[in-house]
């Protein structure tokens, strides 16, 4: 693994300089991190963000809490070529976060996530080349590391679209390139608020194995990666944040202390289908050849040809030497240390506070 200097993630002003007059799009900007996008570029001097989302209830309400001009909503889906196409023209940078995120979803509707999230990312590349975007940043997840459900799977196939795609294209060109993160605390899907829930409505809180791991990011980690990566990459490259992880044990007994409830029941549910103990943020063939940009790895492409002799008959024996990056032995997160995460969200703010979350007891 080589080790160099990484080089800064972009400030708030830097942003204004990059981004001064530049047209932006985000796919998906109604979820968790697309609208966190957003609201990051509003301090910006960009021209125009564009939030592509078929979520019309969310756009409206983010048009009428910001009010901004500069904010310009295209309902649409990335499954469609055309809505693509009419929100990529005249975009600078685009920002692909629309996905099927939903493990059970996607376990039950696997051709949906295919649709979405491999061919709806090939539609987004496809406009974006078309349209002459000077890059593209794609959102993956650890998921897509040795997958086991559908929906990491199809995150995996995207990746590879992506990466695939990338080798006909030079930096002069556009650059497309990913990012790799596990799990956002406090988006939707987390663990988090359905367990402070549960103790505000006196209910057991349920776990799966108290033994699983799982990478602890926040929002702004999550966005500060996806900033590092416009900021570094080259076509093909994927980026991922070197991210601590907790035991769920350690998560539980963190809420239920800030709760001031220590003695909470819990109920043990058993691992779930398409879960897994532990998360891999990095395999190990990747970590071989993983560049350390001091808080970031950045996974380079294989730009091997499609001669199979590279492939089949030709080795590498650092990768048998080396080891995943998982949830298991990155830095290990102990209960004060959870709980000062735990501080930062506004939703355990709201349940300490008020004994509340959305204004519901």
């Amino acid at each position: 693994m080589r080790t160099s200097i990484a080089p800064q993630i972009p400030s708030s002003v830097s942003l204004r300089l990059v981004f001064d007059g530049k047209v932006v799009l985000i796919t998906g900007g109604t979820g968790s991190f697309g609208s966190a996008v957003m609201k990051r570029f509003l301090d910006s001097d960009v021209a125009e963000i564009r939030v592509l989302s078929r979520d019309e209830k969310k756009q409206d309400d983010l048009r009428r809490e910001y009010k901004q001009d500069a904010l310009k909503f295209y309902l649409g889906d990335v499954r469609d070529r055309e809505s693509i196409t009419q929100a990529m023209d005249s975009v600078n940078y685009v920002f692909h976060a629309a996905a099927l995120k939903q493990v059970p979803s996607c376990e039950f509707h696997p051709l949906e996530a295919v649709k979405t999230n491999v061919l709806g990312t090939e539609n987004v590349l496809d406009a974006a080349v078309r349209a002459g975007v000077e890059k593209v940043v794609c959102l993956s997840t650890d998921k897509a590391v040795y997958p086991i459900n559908a929906m990491g799977m199809s995150k995996a196939l995207m990746e590879k679209v992506m990466v695939a795609r990338s080798r006909s294209l030079d930096d002069s060109q556009t650059i497309l390139c990913g990012t790799r993160y596990g799990n956002v605390m406090a988006t939707r899907g987390s663990v988090i608020p359905l367990m402070i829930s549960q103790v505000l409505r006196g209910e057991p809180i349920t776990v799966t194995d108290f033994e699983m791991t799982r990478f602890m990011m926040s929002l702004d980690d999550a966005l500060n990666l996806v900033l590092f990566a416009f900021a570094n990459a080259t076509n093909g490259d994927i980026f991922v944040q070197k991210s601590p992880a907790a035991t769920i044990q350690t998560l539980v007994i963190a809420i239920t202390q800030l709760l001031r409830v220590p003695a909470h029941s819990v109920e043990v549910i058993g691992t779930r289908h398409g879960e897994k103990l532990f998360e891999v943020l990095l395999s190990r063939e990747e970590m071989a050849l993983a560049d350390d940009r001091g808080e970031y790895f950045r996974i380079s492409p294989d730009l091997r040809d499609l001669n199979y002799e590279k492939f089949v008959e030709r080795g590498d024996t650092k990768i048998s030497k080396s080891t995943e990056y998982s949830s298991h032995n990155t830095t290990r997160l102990d209960v004060e240390q959870v709980k000062e995460l735990l501080l930062t969200l506004d939703v355990v703010q709201q349940a300490i506070t008020n004994g509340k979350l959305n204004g519901s007891a």
